[in-house]
């Protein structure tokens, strides 16, 4: 059966693989061991000898390499990385995870991209792993990890909101009584088990609670342990000293992190089929469809507000940083495509706010407020300025579209030829800046 801290390395058991690892600065020298298990993993693609981890050093950075690959690369290959099921390297893969917890820690705030890259595909791989274990060794061990990643002997419904908003799981898939999630048989069959007169109590927890539903859960749950853990390191490196292999780990992560996403980061206009592939970029004001050009000019009282908060706000910075926001499935941030925030504070943010200005009378002359609200709609929570470490509390609005707009802001919408078969005044501009940039001379 799998070990817990294949599962969970902040076992008990992963903290005493820790403990006796030794020196950490054999993590960058070559580990025959740990080549040989990766070449011997079923299913694991050897062909080219650079898909295979040489040191500790080297699995750590391919750890963050599958992370980013899985998450944006669309002809992903799992046997370059298959290695990362392969229980063998138990011990290996305990000692990655918590030098990249550590080295994260002193490197990334606690909102950025890099940190939630990394504790996404924590819970990535503990569905990955346990795929690949037979069902009723997986039932086995996803009850003694959820045994262990309790808090004070329960889990409480309210701790999975992320889970549930996210709509993996359902709140109408969870058993729930007196606030805590059933889960194992046992507490089933303590609280429920009289309650079955005429049925097999053991077989209605089978109806009523799935694994898959119990896997997500656990996976979640330890997606939460280490973001504590990581918060908890990053605390205690400004009174301890930290090692030098971490800083150099981190150090590299600060500048890996970023190239391997840049070869992922083209992203294209939601308008897509034969208008072609509009790359994010520099907004050019000659594209904007009328709505977005009179709201620039400025808007009168009475649709002031909705004008500069709700459309500008989000048509300027999908325009500018993630067009193809209507042709993707997955959720982004800010920060994602503008790492640093340097765009936003430069360029999106000085378009809205001389918009603002630009309204009779300007909106924050009398209603200041507004601005906390433009920064709530790019997803930075409700404040006056951006900060990556408040990115998540709200999230980054998608722009209105032109249905919304008729009803909410008639007063600007005023079609042109260029608005014909579309829906949303994003898929306009994609339209007209791929029109336009045709029409450029070559050099």
């Amino acid at each position: 059966m799998a070990e817990v801290s294949f599962i969970n390395p902040l076992s008990d058991e992963g903290r005493h693989i820790i403990r006796e690892y030794g020196d950490l600065n054999q993590i960058f020298d070559v580990d025959d061991n740990l080549i040989d298990i990766c070449t011997h993993t079923y299913n694991q693609k050897i062909s080219d000898d650079t898909l295979i981890p040489k040191s500790l050093y080297d699995l750590a950075m391919k750890r963050i390499q599958w992370a980013i690959e899985k998450k944006n690369n669309k002809n992903f290959t799992q046997s370059e990385f298959e290695y990362l099921t392969n229980e063998d390297l138990l011990t290996q893969d305990v000692v990655t995870f918590h030098i990249l917890c550590q080295a994260i820690a002193i490197q990334f705030n606690t909102g950025s991209r890099e940190t939630r890259l990394f504790i996404e595909s924590q819970g990535n791989l503990i569905l990955e792993r346990l795929a690949k274990i037979p069902p009723m060794a997986r039932t086995e061990i996803i009850d003694e990890v959820l045994d262990e990643v309790k808090v004070d002997g329960s889990i409480q419904w309210k701790t999975l909101k992320e889970i549930i908003a996210s709509k993996k799981i359902k709140l109408t898939d969870l058993l729930i009584d007196d606030g805590q999630i059933i889960l194992q048989q046992d507490d089933f069959l303590y609280r429920f088990g009289d309650e079955f007169t005429d049925r097999s109590p053991e077989r209605m927890y089978n109806i009523l609670i799935g694994d898959s539903v119990k896997e997500q859960i656990l996976s979640r749950l330890i997606m939460q342990k280490t973001e504590e853990y990581i918060n908890r390191i990053k605390e205690m490196s400004a009174r301890i000293e930290i090692h030098p292999a971490i800083i150099k780990i981190a150090e590299d992560l600060k500048e890996f992190i970023p190239d391997e996403i840049s070869k992922y980061n083209q992203y294209y206009a939601g308008s897509g089929g034969i208008y072609g592939t509009v790359q994010a970029g520099k907004l050019n004001p000659e594209a904007f469809p009328p709505c977005i050009k009179s709201t620039v000019e400025g808007v009168s009282s009475g649709g002031r507000n909705d004008a500069i908060v709700l459309l500008l706000t989000s048509f300027a910075s999908y325009a500018r940083l993630y067009p193809r926001i209507f042709a993707s499935d997955e959720s982004v941030k800010v920060s994602d495509m503008d790492p640093d925030l340097s765009i936003t504070e430069n360029e999106i943010l000085p378009l809205i706010f001389d918009a603002a200005e630009n309204c009779t009378p300007p909106l924050f002359d009398d209603q200041p407020q507004e601005k906390i609200n433009i920064i709530s709609k790019l997803g930075f929570g409700m404040h006056d300025h951006v900060d990556i470490n408040h990115e998540g509390e709200t999230k980054w609005y998608t722009p209105m579209s032109c249905e919304k707009i008729k009803i909410h802001l008639p007063n600007l919408c005023h079609p042109d030829k260029s608005c014909k078969g579309i829906n949303n005044p994003l898929s306009c501009y994609g339209r007209k800046k791929f029109q336009l940039d045709k029409q450029e001379p070559k050099d």
